[in-house]
């Protein structure tokens, strides 16, 4: 059964990747979708070239200040059209061709949520760093011991969700902190939640990624507060 689909970019100087990645979204013919890219107050290139070259095939929403991906994310989902929302990284980390994956258990009606899962399956990853790995590792756990899902990949950018599912959710956390919190969430809600091998092409600081050690503590501190407080 076709689906309309909403794909939310959050967006935040990725000048140097960010007409590839709304071009692999776009060659993603088998799906009428709705591309929805927030900025997140880019000083770089990347507002410009939104507007230069897919001004007809985005809905852009601009931020005035850099709030952070929860906070764009908060204003795509409240901004989406479609059946189903896909969240799509502004960098090449996340490949468009695994959205097949990811909606087709929404699509059967067996799932809710789908997560992707850069640890399982036999899809092609790119090897990076060790203590990142260990860091997801217990992040996952904390979270898994809270919420008692059984999850492997709790930080994964790749999710979608049924857009009825997600739109009456209170999100509060503006940075990396909406993984931790959609998570534990979607878990009292007692939605039916999936998980898919994905690709992944990670990349390294010097290639522009933003996640850090800073960020895993403010995970730590968001698991306690989502399950135990909220």
């Amino acid at each position: 059964m076709q689906k309309n689909i909403s794909i939310l970019i959050p967006v935040f100087n990725e000048q140097n990747t960010i007409c590839e990645i709304i071009k692999k979204v776009l060659a993603q013919k088998q799906y009428t979708k709705e591309i929805i890219v927030i900025d997140d107050n880019s000083s770089d290139q990347t507002k410009k070239l939104l507007k230069d070259y897919f001004s007809e095939n985005i809905k852009l929403i601009e931020n005035e200040k850099n709030y952070g991906k929860g906070y764009c994310l908060k204003q795509g989902i409240k901004n989406a059209s479609g059946e189903i929302i896909i969240i799509q990284d502004a960098d090449l980390e996340y490949d468009p061709s695994d959205y097949t994956k990811l909606v087709s258990p929404i699509i059967a009606n067996k799932a809710d949520v789908v997560y992707g899962s850069r640890f399982i399956g036999d899809s092609e990853k790119r090897v990076l760093f060790f203590w990142h790995r260990v860091g997801n590792l217990i992040l996952t756990f904390l979270s898994n011991a809270f919420t008692n899902l059984n999850l492997t990949d709790m930080e994964v950018g790749y999710k979608a969700f049924k857009t009825e599912c997600i739109k009456d959710i209170e999100l509060c956390e503006k940075r990396f902190g909406f993984e931790p919190e959609i998570t534990a969430k979607i878990a009292k809600k007692k939605l039916r939640i999936f998980e898919v091998g994905i690709k992944y092409y990670g990349r390294t600081y010097a290639e522009g990624k933003k996640i850090n050690w800073k960020d895993g503590l403010e995970a730590i501190f968001c698991i306690l507060k989502y399950n135990l407080f909220k």
